[in-house]
This record gives structure tokens, sequence and C-alpha cells, in this order.
């Protein structure tokens, strides 16, 4: 397979319960070049076996970081030497983002957790620049407090802005947000995820194969690039319906869908 569209990447969470070494093989097989990686799979597999099997890869973004307890500041150093770590590891392969999502905050008021964020991560936004790696925060959706106190675009945009930071957009949780055409254009956009979803499912996460769904794709990637968005355009699927298919079927499916819809909004570079 080979990919017309530069900026179509695949994310290592789109085959969760592989090891980096069969996504890595799989990869291979697809003739995936333009990857994200998965922080938990890298560290399980050793940052050297890593470096040397991206040679000749381009890193999007690296993801599944993890989050921080925002009510437990003692708790905050080891996650984010972590996360440093991370950064320092594979800055050989940057520029790419550093994909987060904020933590458990549920007993603190928004303000009070976007003030707690971004004292735990000062640190982090420092080492994150001297590396050439821009930190996105992602939005999720509501059900996920566990992950996260933030739960829109909009919402992500706000903390983006407080912390000199990007977003990392997930269609899957925003396409439905009020005025998410506007909210599309915002500079701040630094990471967009790609995926489908089929109204009526009651579970989460059940992501789909871009096509396979009822989100208006064409019209959110159209938007982003009217805009000016010159990022990646990742697959993250996971969910039941990923699960079933098979990842590399899906995945191939998924690759031929997204870069004919971004090679009809943005002719390839």
């Amino acid at each position: 397979m080979n990919l017309a569209h530069p900026r179509v990447s695949v994310s290592a969470v789109s085959s969760w319960r592989q090891g980096f070494a069969e996504d890595v093989a799989m990869w291979d097989r697809l003739g995936i070049g333009h990857v994200g990686l998965s922080l938990r799979k890298c560290e399980a597999a050793g940052f050297d076996v890593v470096r040397a099997a991206l040679h000749g890869r381009r890193v999007s973004n690296v993801v599944e970081c993890g989050w921080l307890d925002l009510h437990e500041p003692s708790t905050w150093p080891a996650t984010t030497a972590r996360w440093m770590s991370a950064v320092r590891e594979l800055s050989v392969v940057a520029p790419w983002c550093l994909v987060l999502t904020t933590g458990a905050a549920w007993r603190l008021d928004w303000d009070e957790s976007a003030t707690r964020f971004a004292e735990a991560t000062a640190d982090l936004c420092r080492v994150a620049r001297e590396h050439d790696v821009t930190i996105a925060i992602e939005h999720t959706g509501s059900l996920r407090v566990d992950l996260s106190f933030v739960h829109t675009l909009a919402d992500a945009l706000d903390l983006a802005r407080v912390l000199d930071t990007g977003v990392c957009v997930e269609l899957n949780s925003c396409w439905a947000e009020r005025d998410v055409d506007r909210l599309l254009a915002a500079e701040r956009v630094a990471h967009v995820q790609v995926s489908d979803f089929v109204i009526g499912s009651l579970s989460t996460p059940d992501r789909c194969v871009p096509g396979d769904g009822d989100i208006p794709l064409a019209r959110l990637i159209g938007v982003l690039e009217s805009a000016g968005y010159r990022g990646a355009y990742e697959i993250e699927m996971v969910g039941p319906r990923i699960e079933a298919e098979g990842y590399e079927s899906a995945l191939r499916r998924a690759v031929t869908a997204t870069d004919a819809l971004l090679a009809s909004a943005a002719p390839a570079a």
C-alpha cells in the first residue's frame, strides 16, 4: 500500500492489543511510513529498539501517556518525569506532538483544575520546547472523568491558551459540538485524530473506519484545510468494531478512505 498523501498517519492505538514489534511488522506489510506512537508500547519495547525501528518513518505524535491525578500533587513529579523522558528519548524523530489528557480532577472546579495542570506541567512544557516537541491537549468524552476535566474542543482551546500549548482535535468527540467549524479554525490546532461513529451506539469507545459511520468527515476536513491546518490526520480507531474486523483489515480500509478524504481537500505536497 502506497499512501498518496503524506499527512495521513496511523496511530499505534488503532492496534490496541498488539505490541510494538507486531505494529512495526504490520506497518511494513501495509506500507505505512507515517505513524503515531503509544508511549506504553514504546516503554515495553525499549526506546533503543523503537528508535532503530523508526528509521525512515515519520512520527506524528506520541499518545497513551497515562495521566495526572490533579487531586494529589505528590504524584505529579513521577508522571511528568516519565513524559519528559519520552520527549528526550524520542527527540531524534522530532518534531512531533506529545498528546496528553489532563487527568482526574472531578473534586475540583474547572479553573482550579487548569491552574493545577499548568503548575504540574510547567517543566514539561519547557523541556518540550527545547526538543522541538509540541504539547497538544486532547479533549475527551464526558464519561471519561477519570482521564480529563476537558470534555469539549472549546474547553481544550481555552486550556491551551492558558498553557500556551497546542490542541489535539479528536473528531469523534467534537463533531457534534456547537460552533464546531469556528473551533476547528483555531490557530492552536496542532494535531487531528480521525475515525468514524455510528449513531445509535451506546458504548464507548466504539469507533469505526472512516466512511462506515455518520460523522461528516469530508466537511470537517475541508474546514480544517480552509483554516490553514497543515498537520497530520491520524487514524485512531479503537473499540469492538475494530477488534471484530481485525486491525490490519480495518487499517487498510481506513488508510484508503482517509487518504481519499484528504487528497480531495488538500493536494499532496
